[in-house]
């Protein structure tokens, strides 16, 4: 079988596994791993130390997971960073999940700079966890195959996106696809912040597509599936059926 069409029945997946990686990286590989649809999914680990060594040209898709983003971008360093963005700018797929969706804004020095997002309230990004409501935009129910506007999905303080005054000319803008409708405001977090700020978002970057989750569907009962569509979506491909 030739190179192309081997590469046609899988989609290879690397998953950050190393200095700020959290617990959720554990449902994360189950979500992963539980996939039916074609192409099938292949799975490998990748640690920053891979990732600076060039091991993102054995992959189709990088998915940074939840823990703590300054720890995962300060991990990579400089020469990882850039090594994820020329994955992505040459065709690669990105998916951020909570500490990924903070990597990969343009917002914090350890930054990838893959989507022009403000990160809202960045001093009381330790707001409180537990379900909170998002509403969906046409687009998401189509992209994800759902009749529902609405969802419960459970929040660990991921950001809360939201657009720049000034456009930053070299990242690209981001399309949201659901918006936080319900908020948690522990922890001295001001009432009436997250609510109407951006909880899933994707965008275009040169050749490679990104994807961010600022909360957990793998953590969420039933909401596994949408990181299945992502992943396909990431990595260009079409998902066939919803499996999780």
């Amino acid at each position: 079988m030739s190179e192309k069409k081997i590469k046609n029945t899988r989609i290879r997946i690397a998953v950050y596994e190393g200095e700020g990686t959290g617990p959720s990286c554990a449902e994360l590989l189950e979500v992963l791993g539980k996939a039916k649809g074609k192409p099938v999914f292949e799975i490998v680990r990748m640690d920053a130390l891979a990732i600076r060594g060039g091991k993102l040209s054995e992959v189709d898709v990088l998915i940074q997971p939840g823990g703590s983003g300054g720890k995962q971008g300060r991990a990579l360093e400089s020469k990882g960073r850039e090594a994820v963005r020329e994955f992505v700018k040459e065709g690669g797929g990105f998916i951020g999940i909570c500490a990924g969706a903070y990597l990969a804004t343009n917002d914090y020095p350890w930054s990838l700079d893959l989507i022009d997002a403000k990160v809202i309230d960045r001093e009381h990004w330790a707001r409180g966890t537990g379900i909170v409501t998002i509403e969906l935009s046409s687009d998401a129910q189509n992209f994800f195959g759902i009749e529902e506007k609405t969802l419960q999905i459970f929040y660990g303080q991921g950001p809360l996106l939201g657009r720049r005054e000034l456009d930053d000319p070299l990242v690209p803008d981001y399309e949201s696809l659901a918006l936080y409708r319900t908020e948690i405001a522990k922890k001295g977090a001001p009432e009436g912040v997250m609510s109407g700020t951006s909880a899933i978002v994707r965008s275009q970057f040169e050749k490679g597509r990104v994807f961010c989750f600022s909360a957990h569907p793998e953590k969420t009962d039933a909401l596994g599936y949408m990181v299945e569509k992502a992943v396909r979506w990431a990595a260009g491909r079409q998902l066939i059926r919803r499996s999780v």
